[in-house]
């Protein structure tokens, strides 16, 4: 049998299940990677599991998201990070070295590996052959007791990149052409697996670029063959034996394709407000720009930065533009400072913050009012950059840069002739900022701050679950709008009491009033409900607050598996009309619950309007199994 690069991986790691498009598989995870955002949440998961040490073959945790200390919280969580990753086995990435998926890319990934990370950007390890999967916190937290992670066998689209990108155009372009041509939802259950002769032209950053940001498609990962270019890239980073060559068989059968010709390719832009939004650049004219962000874990590596530098040297931003620039690694920064294009940056008018997500996850650098923000980042949903009037547009390096001059949106083809930059044959290596894990932690106190509380549970599914509609939104909802993600509320991200006063404000500020007074209830949703982040917040929030069912025209991949983990219905209109009959506060019920989560259909009654719509459960016997125990904690413990 002929394999492609996904079925390689998947079958030297199948630990139940089959090869065998659409159903469910359960996989090894040879590595994990945590960040401080969610990881908390996973590591308190963990700890309720009695594991004294992750069965992993690497696991990191890295604190890269919640670096503003305005309190004590985010200290309190990164010190609860550093004491339980020392106690159970575990890497810690210390503050300052770096966003956790260039850093992972850069020390730890290895092709052929799987990698299961409590992040939705995961994926960004495809760029050198990891099978990477971004998912929810308690799942992750399961892969480091040594259980298996469970996904439907996927659909693999190859997608072939032909020739070489002209000066000026950039990998984040492919990208943007990707999710032109397949929208947010076009991945759902669907690996993206690149190939052409067009992949020798692209180093590992820039692979990584475009796997980092395929978790914008809803696929489940996205993934490189790891070639002399993986190679390269790991000897460089003195790592060369951790390179495996891994490339599709000839002839291994695709259940999709996709050619993109890249010497026909211009600079792309995703507009406001989605990442699938995206037009040539060439098409938008005048458009004047307040502010330009590059960084984020799809464009701090230290190549893009060095573009950034060359464009920028000797020019001085525009007068009415901010430039903020995130490296994504101290050995990014590093090296930047000791070749002088750091000097060059800052002359130019930029200001550095320092190696994490920032402005990224809304923790700082939030636009002026009604203003227009270029960001090298990977989402650009409405108020996640901390402005619910700024519009920003998601742009790649060079695009950013130029502009940053010019002080409008500019096409970077007329400015740019060519680089002269030159891929590391060796970077700088400094791991003084990752703690290894000890031999025996048994004696290691975790240190708990007090702002650190325990995270909700639910109770075994009743014969009736019922509730009134405690809020009806529309498609494409993000988990930005379930669990804001800003500079604020990240620091309650160990805080679920906390937060849920602040779930769905964005799209109700009555919400969570409405859902106390209530009791809980049930949330009313359209297509691709829960995308984005794999924070789990978004449903222990809800959960919190008493929600046990959420019905939808369709669901976001890791949003669902975080619903079914915690022990919350996620049900399907079979008819989507039916989403239009029901209204604010009608009274829901399901009779017999358990008897008919055993089928792949659930009639629910409408008490106020006297009607019944039927819904489809779409889940796996093991997923029944949770959700009659109540969520995964409860079945592990029965």
């Amino acid at each position: 049998m002929k394999l492609t690069i996904t079925e390689k991986i998947i079958k030297d790691h199948i630990v139940t299940g089959e090869l065998k498009k659409g159903t469910e598989i359960g996989l090894r995870i040879d590595q994990t990677l945590t960040q401080d955002s969610t990881g908390t949440m996973a590591y308190l998961q963990f700890e309720a599991m009695g594991i004294d040490k992750v069965k992993t073959k690497k696991s990191v945790a890295y604190i890269d998201h919640n670096m503003l200390q305005a309190g004590p919280e985010n200290a309190d969580d990164h010190l609860y990070i550093q004491t339980v990753a020392k106690k159970h086995g575990i890497y810690f990435s210390r503050p300052g070295n770096g966003i956790c998926h260039q850093v992972h890319l850069e020390r730890f990934g290895v092709p052929g590996d799987t990698l299961l990370g409590s992040d939705s950007h995961t994926p960004t390890c495809g760029g050198i052959g990891m099978l990477a999967i971004g998912a929810g916190g308690l799942d992750v937290a399961v892969a480091m007791a040594g259980g298996e992670y469970f996904i439907t066998m996927p659909y693999i689209v190859k997608v072939e990149l032909r020739g070489k990108l002209n000066p000026g155009v950039a990998a984040k372009d492919i990208i943007l052409e990707v999710l032109n041509r397949a929208g947010v939802k076009g991945g759902l259950n669907k690996v993206f697996e690149y190939s052409g002769d067009g992949i020798k032209y692209l180093s590992v950053p820039e692979r990584a670029t475009i796997t980092n940001m395929g978790a914008e498609l809803g696929a489940t990962t996205s993934i490189f063959p790891s070639d002399d270019i993986t190679y390269q890239f790991l000897k460089a980073q003195k790592r060369e034996e951790d390179y495996n060559e891994l490339i599709a068989d000839e002839g291994a059968v695709y259940d999709e394709e996709i050619v993109i010709d890249l010497e026909k390719l211009e600079p792309m832009v995703a507009c406001p407000h989605s990442p699938d939004n995206v037009v040539p650049v060439s098409t938008l004219n005048d458009i004047k720009v307040n502010q330009v962000a590059i960084g984020s874990c799809t464009n701090s590596s230290y190549m893009d930065l060095m573009k950034v530098a060359e464009i920028l040297d000797g020019k001085t931003v525009a007068e009415d533009i901010s430039l903020v620039i995130s490296p994504g690694s101290k050995q990014v920064l590093n090296m930047l400072a000791e070749n002088g294009a750091l000097s060059k940056l800052i002359a130019a008018g930029a200001r550095i913050l320092e190696c994490g997500c920032g402005p990224c996850i809304g923790m700082g650098q939030a636009p002026s009012t009604d203003g227009v923000s270029l960001r090298t980042f990977n989402r650009n949903f409405k108020g996640r950059s901390g402005t619910t009037s700024a519009d920003v547009y998601l742009v790649s390096p060079e695009v950013a840069a130029v502009s940053a001059i010019t002080g409008y949106i500019t096409n970077p083809i007329d400015h740019i002739t060519s680089f002269n930059i030159e891929v590391p044959k060796e970077f700088k290596i400094n791991d003084n900022l990752i703690v290894a894990p000890i031999k025996d932690g048994s004696d290691i106190d975790i240190i708990r701050g007090p702002n650190i509380q325990p995270f909700p549970k639910s109770d075994a599914l009743g014969e009736e679950v019922m509730g009134k509609v405690l809020i009806k939104v529309g498609d494409d909802i993000t988990t930005d709008h379930i669990m804001p993600s800003n500079a604020k509320l990240l620091p309650y991200r160990s805080n679920i009491p906390y937060l849920a006063d602040y779930c769905f404000v964005p799209c109700d500020p009555e919400f969570p009033k409405r859902a106390k007074e209530n009791g809980g209830g049930i949330i009313i949703g359209g297509f691709n409900y829960g995308q984005g982040s794999s924070r789990e917040h978004a449903a222990l929030a809800p959960l919190y607050l008493g929600i046990r069912v959420v019905i939808a025209k369709s669901f976001a991949r890791i949003h669902k598996q975080n619903l079914i983990n915690n022990g919350i219905l996620p049900l399907v209109f079979e008819n989507e009309r039916d989403f239009d009959c029901i209204d604010l506060l009608d009274e829901l019920v399901v009779e017999k619950a358990s008897h008919q989560i055993e089928g792949n259909k659930v009639t629910i009654k409408n008490r106020t309007k006297k009607e019944e719509y039927s819904l489809l459960l779409d889940i796996t016997e093991r997923q029944r199994d949770m959700l009659v125990a109540g969520g995964l904690l409860n079945l592990m413990k029965s």
